[in-house]
């Protein structure tokens, strides 16, 4: 296969820099052939396991050019045991974990472990993660270094920033077809950082849907306890649980009234919420009914 030349020349232990235009080619082949992914993925486990660390450190390189530019075909390559395996071989000491540098261990658990951030629907690459730790083999999560090639998250999540912000999508998609390493690097703490706003994004959507469910089951209890509260049915402790359910919509009411400020820009969470703020001052008019009447 056309692969092997390129794959031999990218990973070239005598030459100490990363040859980015012969990487790039790399990536191209994998994406022209049919058989690519599955194919230069045997070819990189092998020079993954090389005993010589520059041939080692090189393809890993090479490695994570391909995710960065291969799409979903390779990705879901990278993702078997089969391939997955063959990393853990490297860090393993029953297979060459004996004789793997430092060095290449380090970079294969942060390739591993950066995966299981960016891939997370990929059960296997966790699974794999995780067995590691388990074995001990991996002692802690490694820092991801700011200036490391990590992938763009693919599939990306709907109404990505990247999808919606077209300047940022142009920006990135120049920055990472260029062969200078400042620019990968310039990628990379893009990508980080709509990650970050990516990830600020889905800690509201779950603050959110957290508050309205909690709005949702305090009414229902409270809408109960005031039922039998009418006809006079209701226990002290009930009667304590009752007052201790309309000082908590108090409070939701003020974190509703948060998250309505957070969620300006998105018209059906910002719905969401109001409809969850009716239901609060609902139940709490009924409350100053039936029991200051």
């Amino acid at each position: 296969s056309s692969l092997l030349p390129l794959e031999d020349q990218a990973t070239d232990p005598s030459v100490p820099e990363e040859n980015w235009e012969c990487i790039q080619q790399f990536c191209e082949q994998v994406n022209a052939d049919t058989e690519g992914p599955s194919l230069a993925l045997r070819l990189l486990a092998h020079k993954i396991q090389s005993p010589q660390e520059g041939e080692a450190l090189h393809a890993l390189t090479v490695l994570e050019t391909c995710v960065n530019n291969c799409g979903d075909r390779f990705h879901s390559e990278i993702a078997k045991f089969r391939f997955l395996n063959e990393l853990i071989k490297v860090l393993s000491p029953k297979y060459y974990g004996i004789w793997s540098s430092e060095k290449v261990k380090l970079r294969v658990t942060e390739v591993i472990f950066s995966w299981t951030v960016w891939f997370p629907q990929e059960v296997k690459i966790r699974d794999a993660y995780q067995m590691l730790k388990k074995q001990g083999i991996v002692k802690e999560d490694p820092k991801l270094p700011e200036d490391k090639i990590l992938p763009p998250p693919s599939p990306r999540p709907q109404n990505s920033i990247f999808d919606t912000d077209e300047e940022k999508s142009k920006l990135l998609a120049r920055l990472l077809k260029s062969s200078h390493p400042e620019d990968l690097q310039a990628a990379n703490l893009l990508i980080q950082s709509v990650v970050r706003e990516e990830q600020e994004k889905s800690a509201q959507a779950s603050r959110r849907v957290g508050a309205v469910r909690e709005v949702s089951d305090t009414a229902k209890h409270m809408e109960e306890l005031l039922q039998s509260y009418r006809r006079q049915e209701l226990s002290p402790a009930d009667q304590d649980t009752l007052q201790a359910l309309s000082q908590r919509c108090e409070k939701l009411r003020l974190l509703l009234f948060r998250l309505a400020s957070e969620t300006v820009a998105d018209d059906e969470a910002l719905a969401e919420v109001l409809q969850a703020n009716d239901k609060l001052l609902r139940v709490l008019g009924h409350y100053r009914q039936v029991v200051s009447s």
